[in-house]
């Protein structure tokens, strides 16, 4: 089947960068570019009328943790002193001898009373992917009942994603007084890391060569020398892109170089980690920042050395009052900065919009982190980071994942006139511009419908589960509180 898309604007490749085409035409063949350009001469089965549109390769989002929706809605404007900001503690660190509850990214393996709510996360989640114009995702190391409900919805929906189940060797649990404590067991860590290699191995290639397989050492400071090394040597033998968060927190950064008397990025790269398949997750905590008081520190030029890539959040760092310190210096060291939504809510253009602002403050340069840079962030960035040349770019030979845009502001006013599509869609654009998605040549969402999606109905389930992880909060708050004195509402609630 030979499809022509006739394009309003359409971002084209060439040379190695983005181009930008008016009233131009891409022509794609069973799930792949054939043609970009004026005019195309040949034969067509069909032809999808997006004039007065921006067409555009689909958005890559390389830092997915899938279920987060009802719990992490709890961490907006608080959080505990201690935790310097960093929201994972809120919300996944038990009181020690608990689980978190209600939740079931966190059960027992052995609960098979989770399997409808696993699927619930799973669906919401590639749902709101789709949505928002999110054709390939990474998920960022949850546990290997997670991944299968997600293998098992990418194959219904049809969306591109790298999978893998998360292994570490510890984790963080709150201890007397609530006090952050490491727990330790190598076994457990050992366990998780042959299932991950036997899960990649099993399901590499799935539904069409849409899978992937990745490895995730969840946490630097959570995951043993050992562990980390077998990770490296397994990432190498099977030539497999890897995901790890580093340099993202104080906690970890400081606890690095205690143990280790380096910093992250310099362990990461004695274990043989760093390589441009490498996804440091948010690594906005490098000992470059002047925040962290290191001297001669040499994280971003080891980074840009191996032009190893960040999974850039912004929306999750701003609200936890952080920015990326800062976009200039990342991309001048050579290291490949991509972008992530990380929880929520899974709209890369806001994750644009976000970049580029706070890139511009921070920065201290209203010429960085431009529309055109936050733009090839979300796509060239991804598809480097994964270790990719067919995605992420609309070129001859590229792969058809393919978004519509809308360029009316859903028929208001707040696109204005358009003068240049990339900009006008970073400063004024929302996910729900977004109309149609193609991946892999198929057509996965039209005029904002996903086949086999009820969103009401999604919202309902997922208000449900919310409401069931909130009325569980002090079960396992390390403080003991409930859900109401761990996130007031924002104003007096009156019944």
């Amino acid at each position: 089947m030979r499809t022509r898309i006739k394009c309003g604007w359409l971002v084209g490749h060439a040379n190695g960068h983005h181009t930008l085409w008016r009233n131009a035409e891409l022509v794609y063949e069973g799930n792949s570019v054939l043609f970009v350009g004026e005019r195309f001469e040949g034969q067509v089965d069909r032809e999808i009328d997006a004039s007065g549109k921006f067409v555009a390769p689909g958005f890559i989002d390389t830092h997915v943790h899938s279920g987060h929706r009802a719990s992490h809605r709890l961490i907006s404007d608080i959080g505990r002193g201690d935790y310097f900001g960093q929201p994972f503690l809120e919300i996944s660190v038990p009181r020690e001898g608990t689980r978190v509850g209600g939740d079931v990214r966190y059960v027992r393996p052995d609960d098979n009373a989770a399997t409808d709510e696993l699927t619930l996360n799973a669906r919401f989640t590639i749902a709101e992917l789709l949505r928002n114009g999110i054709t390939t995702f990474v998920e960022f190391g949850s546990q290997l009942r997670v991944q299968q409900a997600l293998l098992e919805v990418v194959g219904e929906l049809g969306i591109r994603a790298y999978l893998g189940p998360g292994f570490d060797s510890g984790r963080w649990v709150g201890g007397e007084g609530g006090k952050l404590v490491r727990v330790l067991n190598e076994a457990s860590g050992d366990r998780e890391f042959d299932l991950a290699i036997e899960f990649i191995e099993r399901y590499q290639g799935e539904h069409a060569d849409r899978v992937r397989g990745i490895l995730v050492p969840r946490e630097i400071e959570t995951c043993t020398v050992a562990l980390m090394t077998k990770a490296a040597e397994a990432a190498q033998e099977r030539n497999l892109p890897v995901a790890i968060h580093a340099a993202y927190n104080i906690h970890e950064v400081y606890d690095i170089i205690r143990e280790h008397q380096m910093t992250s990025i310099e362990l990461l790269q004695k274990i043989g980690l760093m390589s441009d398949k490498l996804n440091v997750g948010h690594g906005n905590f490098t000992c470059d920042n002047p925040l962290v008081n290191y001297s001669d520190s040499h994280d971003l030029d080891i980074m840009g050395s191996h032009r190893c890539s960040i999974s850039h959040c912004p929306v999750n760092v701003a609200r936890r009052g952080r920015f990326l310190d800062n976009w200039e210096s990342y991309r001048k060291a050579g290291v490949n900065v991509a972008l992530g939504t990380d929880t929520y809510p899974r709209d890369m253009i806001l994750q644009m919009r976000n970049a580029s602002y706070f890139g511009k403050v921070a920065s201290g340069n209203l010429k960085s982190a431009t529309a055109a840079q936050v733009f090839e962030a979300a796509t060239l960035g991804g598809a480097h980071s994964v270790g990719r040349d067919d995605i992420g770019r609309l070129a001859p030979g590229a792969k058809a994942d393919i978004i519509i845009i809308g360029l009316t502001g859903n028929d208001t006013l707040r696109m204005g006139p358009v003068r240049d599509p990339i900009k006008s869609l970073i400063d004024c654009g929302i996910g729900d511009d977004v109309e149609t998605v193609i991946v892999d040549g198929i057509v996965r969402m039209e005029n904002g419908n996903i086949p086999g999606i009820d969103f009401a109905e999604l919202r309902r389930q997922a208000q449900a589960a919310g409401e069931r992880v909130w009325s569980r909060w002090q079960e396992w708050d390390p403080n003991g509180r409930t859900a109401d004195e761990m996130s007031p509402y924002s104003f007096p609630k009156q019944n």
